[in-house]
């Protein structure tokens, strides 16, 4: 039985001017898994990512056609809300973004933005439940007023990704968010991709492929702006149905 999508994109296409970034792209994404996107450097992996929360509607000159549906709607419609699409589908960037304030102000600055909660006690409490979902709190919970800044790479990652989920989204988009880590973290942070598959759907950008092959339950590979193949990480990996997806996992390019 074919999974339940919680993203659909239909004859997906992209233009940034004149360059045909995305080129017929049609995915289902299955909900509370791990989807990961491979494929050579300026394929369009990070394009197709940053298409589920609008983020390109930020690049002057972009068009788009097609459909992109998260749970029935189409997201492309002119009456969506794009505040609340970005709270809906958040992003973990591929260097932690953390502002230069403290832990506390880090995680209390997305609450305040989006009007979800007003009393002292609601932010607080949310803050312990953000910092507790990416293992941080124990670590932390004395050294709330320390500037973020100064938290290891690791501990900056996990925050962004605890300020996400502070937000309550249905998605989230990770843009190569280990690329900035050494290997030790870089197996922390998979770790807490596993976990927060049970709750959430996760769709991460790499150019690692033994990564892939570690965090993902579904894979797509992409090439020159095409999606080439998407299947169940395990068969893409053994046994993929394009001799196009083989030669890249074989290392004959990329």
């Amino acid at each position: 039985m074919e999974p339940e999508a919680k993203i659909e994109t239909v004859d997906l296409n992209l233009h940034y001017g004149a360059f045909h970034a995305l080129t017929d792209v049609n995915i289902r994404i299955p909900a509370r898994n791990v989807t990961a996107i491979i494929g050579p450097s300026g394929c369009g992996k990070s394009t197709l990512l940053r298409c589920f929360n609008r983020m390109n509607d930020l690049v002057e000159h972009t068009q788009v056609q097609g459909r992109i549906v998260i749970d029935g709607e189409d997201i492309l419609a002119p009456t969506t809300d794009l505040i609340a699409l970005r709270r809906k589908v958040g992003m973990v960037f591929q260097r932690p973004n953390v502002f230069a304030l403290s832990i506390y102000n880090n995680l209390k600055f997305g609450l305040r933005i989006h009007g979800m909660l007003s009393r002292a006690d609601q932010i607080r409490e949310t803050v312990r439940q953000g910092l507790e979902q990416v293992g941080l709190w124990d670590d932390l919970k004395d050294r709330l007023g320390l500037n973020a800044q100064s938290l290891t790479l690791e501990q900056q990652q996990r925050l962004c990704i605890a300020r996400v989920l502070i937000l309550r989204p249905d998605v989230i988009l990770l843009d190569e968010p280990c690329s900035a880590l050494d290997p030790i973290a870089t197996l922390r942070v998979e770790e807490l991709l596993r976990v927060l598959r049970q709750e959430y759907t996760l769709i991460i950008v790499t150019h690692n492929m033994q990564q892939a092959a570690r965090v993902a339950d579904f894979t797509g590979f992409m090439y020159l702006g095409r999606l080439i193949e998407f299947d169940d990480t395990q068969k893409i990996f053994t046994n993929p149905g394009q001799q196009l997806t083989e030669d890249y996992i074989r290392g004959s390019f990329g």
